[in-house]
């Protein structure tokens, strides 16, 4: 993979080097534009915010704007060009970002500034993980030797997850294994989007020195708003009759479900690539369900719906809400045209959260 990835680095950037004067970053008044790559939206929206009124003298490119899901992503050529001739890529730094390490190091571009958002919450990235009756799949198969599934634990509380980046050490190429086994899905907590914002904004201020008080300002007040919505989440759980969520889907609200003390069971787990679920899982699941008294069964957003109806339907009751809560992993160029903003999907998340938790 890591081969055809170097292949096609090469031509992209030979294309790019031949067309270079279409990809300038000067405007028509031919003052320089800065040039600000994302891999997803959360990233996008935040650098939009903190750019405020600069945004419209900004180049802002979102790579994963067709609605392909962040595992599955693969760059062309094009996107290839693009970032090697940014000045700020910013990118989740998990393993759905495997590709990025030889994007960089082909670069054009000598003074292109690049963030990895996982590096920099440091111990607060959380290693991905296998909770009771939730199925495994190919992408835990190969720890079976290093982790006992009867060892996975059942209650949030207990997992402070020393070993988060301990994890890495049985690999035989330390480069291809960087963030392996760590929840990606980063950008779920608004504890998160807090600091990384804080992130951005110096770094902004450090490429961009002329506006850096207005990248601060901006930053500011941008935290300001979701410091309050972090709020509004812990007072709607303090004041829930349940504390648990029940996901017939993939999981990646590892982080959400932490900084609220929420316990959770699940299908699968969030990088998961499996569709079907098992017999057992979904018994698992619906005797949940039934044990639990839960009100709802959640799905991610783009879901079928299936195996959501098959839990409700193997519950005693049988009459469950099913609720989709949004991971934005797969926000289009065409949402953000419709005004899709990363606060405006945490603050309808917290809606549906309120429903779920009763």
């Amino acid at each position: 993979m890591r081969k055809a990835i170097s292949i096609l680095l090469s031509l992209a950037l030979t294309a790019g080097i031949l067309t270079g004067c279409s990809t300038g970053s000067t405007s028509e008044s031919g003052s320089e534009k800065l040039r600000i790559v994302t891999t997803i939206f959360p990233e996008y929206d935040w650098v939009r915010e903190i750019l405020g009124d600069r945004a419209d003298h900004v180049e802002l490119t979102m790579l994963l704007d067709d609605g392909v899901d962040l595992h599955s992503f693969q760059p062309t050529a094009d996107d290839m060009v693009t970032i090697s001739n940014c000045d700020l890529f910013l990118y989740t730094g998990g393993e759905s970002d495997s590709w990025v390490e030889d994007a960089l190091a082909n670069a054009t571009n000598p003074d292109l500034v690049a963030m990895n958002l996982m590096e920099v919450l440091g111990d607060g990235v959380k290693a991905e993980e296998v909770v009771e009756g939730m199925q495994e799949s190919e992408h835990h198969h190969h720890h079976e030797e290093e982790e006992n599934p009867e060892d996975t634990h059942e209650h949030h509380e207990e997992h402070d997850h020393e070993h988060d980046h301990e994890d890495h050490e049985d690999c035989d190429d330390p480069s291809e294994c960087t963030h392996s086994h760590d929840d990606e899905h980063i950008w779920l907590s608004l504890k998160h989007a807090v600091l990384l914002c804080g992130a951005i904004a110096d770094t902004l201020g450090t490429i961009d020195p002329e506006h850096q008080d207005a990248y601060a300002e901006n930053a500011a007040a941008y935290i300001g708003k979701l410091t309050d919505l972090d709020g509004q989440y812990q007072a709607a759980v303090d004041a829930a009759s349940t504390h648990t969520l029940l996901f017939a889907d993939r999981f990646p609200f590892r982080y959400l479900a932490d900084d609220y003390g929420l316990t959770y069971y699940a299908a699968f787990s969030g990088c998961s690539a499996e569709t079907e679920a098992s017999f057992e899982t979904v018994a698992f699941l619906a005797g949940k369900v039934d044990e639990l008294s839960l009100p709802c069964v959640l799905t991610i957003e783009g879901a079928t719906h299936q195996i959501a109806q098959t839990v409700v339907g193997n519950t005693s009751t049988k009459n469950q809400t099913i609720l989709v809560l949004d991971s934005m992993q797969s926000v289009t160029a065409a949402d953000v045209e419709r005004g899709a903003t990363y606060l405006g999907i945490m603050e309808q998340n917290l809606e549906t959260l309120k429903t779920a938790l009763g």
